[in-house]
Order: C-alpha cells, then structure tokens, then sequence
C-alpha cells in the first residue's frame, strides 16, 4: 500500500500598520484620538511573526507550501504588505477599508481573519497562524486569542521558541510567563502569538524589495468576507499623561520628612 503524501504547511500571518514605534505620539485637538499624519510602519510584533513564518520555511524546506500575509486597513497599508512580502512571503490579501474608517476592534478583526481562513480552504486550507502578541496602538493584545476560539483550534501565546513537526502535526512552543517559561505541545492547526524574544527579523534587501512588487495582492472588502468592522466602543476623550516634576534632593530624613509632610504626605498608623 503507497503511504499518503505528507500535508505542505501553509501559513497565515495578520500584520497591522501602525504609527512607527520612534514616533513621538501627540494627541489629535479634539482629544478624540492621535495625529495619524506622520511616519507608519509594520506593527513590531509582526515583523516578528514574518520572520519566524520565513525561517519555518527555511528550516523546513519543501515542507511549507505557502506563507501568505493578510492585513486590515486603508490604501496605504498595502506599503506594509510589500514589506513582509519583501522579507519572504510568497503573497498578500488587504482587506481595504476607507481613510476614515475608524480602526476595527479585536473581535472585529478576528471574525475578518476567520473569514479568511475559510476561504483559504480552496488554496489547500491554512495550518498555522503566526501573529503578533499585541499592536503597539492599542496594546489590546486579544485578537489572537479570540481567533483561536473562534476556529476552535489550538493555541499559544507569548511564543519565544517554536518547533513544528509537519509529519506528526504537531508543534512544541515555549511561553513567556511571569514565572518563567512554560513548554506546551499543540496540535495543528494553530494560532500562535509572538513574543519579543522569538527572534530578531531580517532587513528585506534590495533585490528582495524589487521582487516583493510583483507579487500578487488579493484586494477584498469588509462586505467580501460578510463582516461588520464597526466599532463596539466609542472614545470618549484621549489625554496626554501629566507632565512629570522635577525631584529634588534632601540632606537629612528630617528634612524629608518635611518635605513629604508639606506635600499632604502622613503616616498611617498600623
């Protein structure tokens, strides 16, 4: 009897633009939100996950059919497909919404990607989703695991290290936890989340960057996919932190004692 070929992994990694990390972040004038007009970038955390999906493929050879990228956002955002296709994926979706679109929120975009999925099942279906733990906009940090429970699949968060068997199906993850790390084995398919110390991403070079510009994007919409990218929530007032005070220093405990009494400071008796 001939034995069955083994399933080719194929890959999915959300990636989200956001404003650059070395932006200074000021607050729009009428604290509804912040000035988006300046430098974006790919949200750290998925470079993290482009990365880790192109260095699967390269210690996997011939084992991962496809990495492909998907991203949630206007026009612009198909400049952050370009470069994680510039890193090694092979293709991209950009699910475009308007300019004025307010930003979907974490279940919004989990519902999108799930639909995705399922109509990835006539590209050979998707076995693994790598994305980052969190967006540095928001720092919601729930998207992924929403998307697991939706798809009722297996999940890992916080990943610092990743080891896929195609074969077996399985992948053995190491979690970054208060406590330490914690090792898990998880059953394919998978959603992972990526943790700063999973690896460090590669700059994209130039004959990489020139290739990545024929690759192909699929454009789709929210109504393509059956979703609703409403917001949930509405943001009532964003405010800028208090500007800190200068210290100062003391040259005795009495005289900080007197300080700190000056300032409304007292002992609580026990």
């Amino acid at each position: 009897m001939r034995p069955s070929a083994v399933r080719l992994l194929n890959i999915l990694v959300p990636v989200k633009r956001t404003v650059d990390y070395a932006v200074k972040i000021r607050v729009n004038p009428d604290q509804k939100g912040v000035d988006l007009n300046v430098k974006h970038s790919m949200n750290p955390f998925d470079e993290i996950a482009v990365e880790e999906a192109v260095r699967l493929r390269e210690k996997l050879k011939g084992e991962v059919k496809s990495i492909k990228v998907v991203t949630i956002g206007p026009p612009k955002a198909s400049e952050t497909l370009r470069t994680a296709l510039a890193m090694g994926a092979d293709s991209a979706i950009h699910i475009e919404v308007p300019d004025s679109a307010p930003a979907p929120e974490p279940l919004s975009v989990a519902k999108a990607l799930r639909a995705v999925i399922q109509k990835e099942k006539d590209n050979g279906g998707v076995d693994l989703v790598i994305m980052g733990k969190q967006a540095i906009d928001d720092d919601a940090g729930q998207t992924g695991q929403m998307l697991a429970g939706l798809m009722d699949w297996a999940q890992a968060t916080f990943a610092s290290k990743l080891v896929v068997d195609p074969k077996a199906k399985v992948a053995d993850v190491t979690r970054e936890i208060d406590g330490g790390l914690e090792e898990i084995k998880c059953r394919l398919p998978l959603v992972l989340t990526t943790d700063l110390r999973l690896n460090e991403p590669r700059y994209a070079s130039l004959p990489n960057i020139m290739k990545a510009k024929k690759k192909p994007i699929q454009k789709l919409t929210p109504a393509d996919l059956e979703v609703d990218l409403t917001p949930r929530l509405e943001t009532l007032k964003v405010t800028e932190p208090p500007k800190r005070v200068g210290g100062g220093k003391v040259e005795s405990v009495d005289e900080l004692i007197t300080k700190l009494k000056e300032a409304g400071i007292t002992p609580v008796k026990s």
